[in-house]
């Protein structure tokens, strides 16, 4: 399978007057052909190991509310996890939590590169493109990512509903993190943390040392519990309580507040 015979990358509101520029790296619980559901029925394709639940539709909220540009996956990420390297076990994993997933016990290196073609490099070439552009019209971006996850893993329940996660690639690469976490501290009520339930330790940050950390741009992964987002409706409330946190903290890093 070649890139034009792919799954290309949502993108919307590309010419978003705000510099930030919103990646939902696991937006889709889809299961194109030639996968199709990897040997997983149909709850297991509805539960967290497949997608993240709410991301997407938070995401355009928040996008709509700052004026920003989106990009979001195509298709499942156990079809290939948009935010692991082709060759981390993550990329296409065998388990997720309690399940496996039979599609993906015996991949060939042929069948590794083909889902790589297909949905992981036309996703990055376009993330690319646009950050590329942004900078070169002056609309130098600020990349945040936007996840959930699950209020229990492994069986442990989860009290943090909001995590805010940096790369640790150089010294600086906190400064938006912290600023966000600083402004939902001020802003909101949710339980919000600093890396968790995840830090770049967990490998969780491959997307933010693609696109950020090469041209030093800041940057922020979100994660939010997904039983708060669990409806339309939630997801909308969510944004608009997001989206004054995330203005707060660019505003306040750029010495604007």
């Amino acid at each position: 399978m070649t890139n034009q015979q792919g799954y290309p990358a949502g993108i919307e509101r590309a010419d978003a007057a705000s510099r930030i520029v919103l990646v939902c790296e696991h937006a889709s619980n889809a299961f194109p052909a030639p996968w199709g559901p990897l040997g997983l029925d149909e709850g297991a394709q509805a539960a967290h190991i497949a997608w993240d639940p709410g991301a997407l539709g938070l995401a355009r909220g928040l996008a709509a509310r700052l004026d920003a540009a989106l990009v979001h996956a195509p298709v499942s990420r156990l079809i290939h996890d948009l935010n692991r390297a082709p060759d981390s076990p993550g990329a296409m994993p065998p388990r997720s939590e309690t399940l496996d997933v039979p599609g993906n016990t015996a991949i060939s290196a042929q069948d590794r590169a083909a889902r790589v073609a297909a949905v992981y490099a036309p996703f990055h070439a376009a993330l690319a493109g646009l950050v590329a552009q942004r900078i070169a019209l002056g609309l130098r971006p600020v990349i945040v990512t936007v996840h959930s996850f699950t209020p229990v893993w492994h069986g442990r329940p989860r009290a943090v509903e909001f995590g805010v996660i940096h790369d640790d690639t150089r010294p600086g690469d906190a400064r938006l993190a912290r600023e966000v976490l600083a402004a939902a501290w001020a802003m909101t009520d949710l339980r919000a943390e600093l890396n968790a339930p995840y830090s770049a330790a967990d490998g969780v940050t491959h997307l933010l040392r693609l696109h950020a950390v090469p041209y030093g741009l800041p940057h922020a992964m979100l994660e939010i519990r997904n039983d708060l987002i669990a409806s339309p409706t939630a997801e909308e409330a969510m944004a608009a309580r997001l989206a004054p946190v995330l203005a707060r903290a660019l505003a306040t890093m750029e010495g604007g507040a």
